[in-house]
């Protein structure tokens, strides 16, 4: 029997930002019912509820919908305020929405690359995409897996910048990040102490659903990073009701190699996908760690994360603003954050989020659309059929 005061959570199981929200509401205790998002609900649906074509959506009991999980997540705190995953130490918690958005955004790259670019990886996911958001479409397996494999590779390798000059790049920065959080989860079982914080959640998006069970990065994780495979399952058994233990009094050390890492990266990608955008420009590059990335989209919609991180700093009391800038000058984060003079993205100025109208992280004819994609593999199968008559 179905539960009247659960939320309904769309998205699929193989899918990035549903798996963190997904650990969210279970660390929560917040009763969920899930639905498996269709190519109709994603290309109809959705985008008419919640602004975007994009995964997952919440529909709340009350018949409201909510999007975008980073707001999600935000607008539960208030709401349960017990047991929070944003700490209460301002440091702390700034660091916390860095870490998320370097999760959100950043990762995406090695997450994606990893998923699209190997065979193994490929043909496993593009047939559990097909099967479970596909299946009633009157084309053959093959076909579909075949089709989503090589929309899935453009629209997230390819459009993301990763070619033959930055694949060891992409992947170096992921085998990095195994080390930095190896050595943290051997001393403690999440970031901050003894629960998990947002910047756990924010991580968990990449690492459960793309890096701990496509074969290929999950296999390196086994091997090089059996620390960071556990805190997968302990985040997923997470549960607030369990847990009466804290986060630590200060900013661990150890936190100094990831936060360093954001500077060099995410940062930087930032920075050059906001003054693309001030340009008005579709696409741009940017070189980061040395490596140049070229043809990449613009996305207003990083220029609206660059934009909330810098709000969320400006609202934080006189004195933990100077502990941070300390903190964020010595690992190479202060000079990014604030390089850009005039930050305007436009979107979402009322702070209405996660109840107003999203938009997608990238746009333009460039992305191959959902619906697109739906269309042109039920031609591939009627046209041949067509030209015999």
């Amino acid at each position: 029997m179905s539960n009247p005061q659960a939320v309904k959570l769309y998205g699929v199981k193989q899918s990035y930002f549903t798996g963190k929200l997904e650990a969210y509401l279970r660390f929560k205790g917040i009763p969920f019912e899930f639905v498996t998002m269709d190519y109709k609900m994603f290309g109809d649906l959705i985008p008419r509820k919640t602004g975007a074509s994009q995964m997952p959506a919440l529909e709340l009991p009350d018949g409201r919908w909510m999007t975008d999980t980073t707001p999600i997540i935000q607008w539960y705190e208030k709401e349960l305020p017990s047991t929070p995953v944003i700490p209460n130490d301002p440091t702390q918690a700034f660091l916390c929405f860095l870490i998320e958005d370097y999760a959100d955004e950043w990762l995406w790259r090695a997450a994606m690359h990893y998923r699209w670019s190997y065979k193994q990886g490929r043909d496993l996911v593009s047939t559990q995409l097909c099967e479970d958001m596909c299946g009633d479409l009157p084309v053959p397996l093959w076909l579909m897996r075949k089709a989503m494999a090589r929309r899935q590779h453009k629209n997230f390798v390819v459009n993301d910048g990763v070619t033959k000059a930055t694949w060891e790049h992409v992947e170096s920065g992921y085998l990095r990040l195994l080390d930095i959080l190896e050595t943290i989860f051997s001393n403690r079982p999440f970031l901050l102490g003894e629960r998990p914080s947002l910047a756990d959640i924010g991580l968990f998006g990449p690492f459960f659903r793309h890096f701990g069970i496509d074969p290929n990065p999950a296999a390196i994780m086994r091997e090089q990073a059996p620390s960071v495979y556990q805190w997968l399952a302990r985040m997923w058994n997470a549960k607030s009701g369990k847990l009466d233990a804290g986060f630590v009094q200060e900013v661990p050390e150890d936190l100094t190699p990831l936060l360093r890492e954001i500077a060099e990266t995410h940062l930087e990608l930032l920075c050059a996908n906001a003054e693309a955008f001030q340009r008005d420009e579709r696409r741009y590059g940017v070189t980061i760690q040395g490596v140049t990335y070229n043809n990449l989209i613009t996305s207003r919609y990083r220029v609206w994360c660059l934009e909330k991180l810098r709000q969320k700093f400006q609202q934080l009391p006189q004195a933990a603003q100077k502990t941070l800038q300390t903190k964020l000058e010595f690992c190479g984060a202060w000079e990014p954050l604030w390089r850009i003079i005039q930050l305007e993205s436009g979107f979402d100025t009322q702070n209405q989020l996660p109840f107003a109208s999203g938009i997608e992280v990238f746009s333009g004819d460039e992305w191959d659309r959902s619906e697109k994609f739906v269309e042109r593999i039920v031609n591939w199968v009627i046209q041949p059929k067509a030209s015999q008559h």
